[in-house]
């Protein structure tokens, strides 16, 4: 019997991804396998439709402590769905899809929006996203590396100052 070859890259609990379709080029993201769905932090969404086609537009705060680099997204509507939070909350959400770089490799997720500021991350990768073709280790973090020294002091709502 031949031992069956995986593909699959090791990435920690938490690592820095990037959503070149949003120009979101750095965001701190939690990887859980407890979520089905990918979910981000979005604001002031605001749903129109294009003949059959609906889009949403939202905004997009990648750090975690601050407002800086906001940036408005518009995607087509992929779905609605109802999500229990961790608390046990339900809440309707809408589905986009979204390019995810992870670890230098392109996914694209289903991801759901809503308000994450009480969160710890900005961005969470639920288990939908990570079959295709990642193992989370939960004892590592960062494991695709960090991001630059002004991203991470951006992120934890200092200036950047050094580089």
């Amino acid at each position: 019997m031949t031992e069956p070859t995986y593909s699959n890259t090791i990435a920690g609990w938490r690592e820095w991804v990037s959503l070149p379709g949003a120009g979101v080029p750095w965001i701190k993201a939690k990887l859980d396998t407890g979520a089905r769905t990918s979910s981000l932090h979005a604001f002031d969404l605001e749903e129109v439709r294009h003949g059959d086609e609906s889009i949403v537009r939202f905004g997009v705060h990648p750090w975690q402590n601050s407002d800086e680099d906001a940036v408005i997204v518009e995607c087509p509507v992929h779905d609605r769905r109802s999500v229990r939070s961790s608390s046990g909350h339900t809440e309707e959400r809408i589905v986009v899809l979204m390019d995810v770089v992870l670890m230098g490799r392109t996914m694209t997720a289903e991801v759901t929006l809503t308000n994450r500021d009480e969160m710890g991350f900005r961005m969470l990768i639920g288990r939908e996203a990570l079959r295709q073709g990642f193992i989370v280790d939960s004892a590592r973090s960062f494991v695709g590396g960090r991001a630059p020294r002004g991203i991470r002091r951006r992120n934890r709502g200092r200036t950047a100052a050094r580089a």
